[in-house]
């Protein structure tokens, strides 16, 4: 993490409150300012070329942003740069040839340069707005939000991820499927404690249970079209039998024990442009190569996935 703008190498995921039970803590975003389709907000105006998304494949968080950024037709309207998935003594490293942006090396230095003395972690996703040079927000949720209604005059239009109607059920199952899954999962993987860990992993499965239940029947999770709660869930999903199972030890049943969930996740990833914002080498490489998680960092071979076999079961 940065302090005070200088990287420091360490970061302790325990929450120092709970130390007995070794649950981990997410830190809240720092960078909260939003674009609007006319800047009247915080003056960050939508417009074509101005905005810049730096993601690593690896992420969840980061590809929520990916995949909102395909389905409302922005590719042409806002660039984006891939971070290397195995974090670096640095934090996330650019590869050969750096940021193409502001010729970074490592992601914390857009931090520093957004606010020399900033402290606190690098994350991905990051929305950087080009003509002020600076990161207008790193807290994925949000930036999905921006990316579905602010962009309208140089996107897709027609498709709406938060429809007013269904918005109250959105926000609930966003926020179930948070505590239970997105988050639940990296509870689990980083828990030092075997109280925090069961209570962790419990959740995960309760939620996938829950979510099994709400598919019967269904293609999507809320009303009858694609919304941000699928987005939410699909970043997690997708990781789940190559990543979450093996090296965050959520491995009461696999994805494919589920059956309208594996069917559910195979039809989002054949969506039009959906597998462009999936990297499976790099999520194996990215959760592997954490020495918490796995001290040899080998990677496994498998599991060897189909998503295109199917997809009507």
């Amino acid at each position: 993490m940065l302090v005070d703008g200088v990287w420091r190498g360490k970061w302790d995921s325990v929450d120092a409150d709970n130390l007995d039970a070794g649950a981990f803590r997410r830190k809240p975003s720092a960078f909260r300012d939003r674009v609007t389709a006319d800047g009247d907000r915080d003056g960050f105006a939508a417009a074509p070329g101005r905005y810049h998304l730096y993601v690593a494949m690896v992420c969840p968080w980061a590809c929520r942003t990916l995949m909102v950024r395909k389905v409302k037709r922005l590719d042409d309207c806002i660039s984006y740069s891939v971070v290397e998935p195995v974090l670096s003594d640095q934090g996330w490293r650019f590869p050969a040839g750096g940021d193409p942006v502001n010729g970074a090396g490592y992601l914390h230095e857009l931090y520093s340069l957004a606010d020399p003395h900033y402290s606190g972690r690098a994350t991905v996703p990051v929305l950087w707005d080009k003509e002020r040079r600076t990161i207008v927000n790193n807290e994925s949720a949000e930036i999905i939000r921006m990316l579905n209604s602010a962009f309208d005059a140089y996107g897709d239009a027609s498709v709406d991820l938060y429809p007013a109607p269904l918005r109250d059920e959105i926000d609930a199952l966003n926020e179930q499927t948070y505590e239970g899954l997105n988050n639940g999962v990296y509870r689990a993987g980083f828990a030092s404690g075997q109280v925090a860990y069961d209570e962790a992993v419990g959740a995960v499965f309760r939620t996938l249970g829950a979510l099994e239940g709400r598919l019967e029947g269904r293609d999507f999770l809320v009303g009858d079209q694609l919304t941000e709660a699928d987005i939410r869930v699909f970043v997690t999903l997708i990781r789940f039998d190559v990543a979450y199972h093996g090296a965050f030890k959520c491995n009461l049943r696999k994805l494919v024990d589920y059956p309208n969930l594996w069917a559910y996740t195979r039809r989002i990833y054949n969506l039009p442009g959906i597998d462009e914002t999936v990297n499976l080498a790099d999520i194996k490489r990215g959760y592997y190569s954490i020495p918490s998680v796995n001290p040899t960092g080998v990677v496994p071979v498998g599991p060897d996935l189909d998503m295109t076999a199917n997809l009507q079961a």
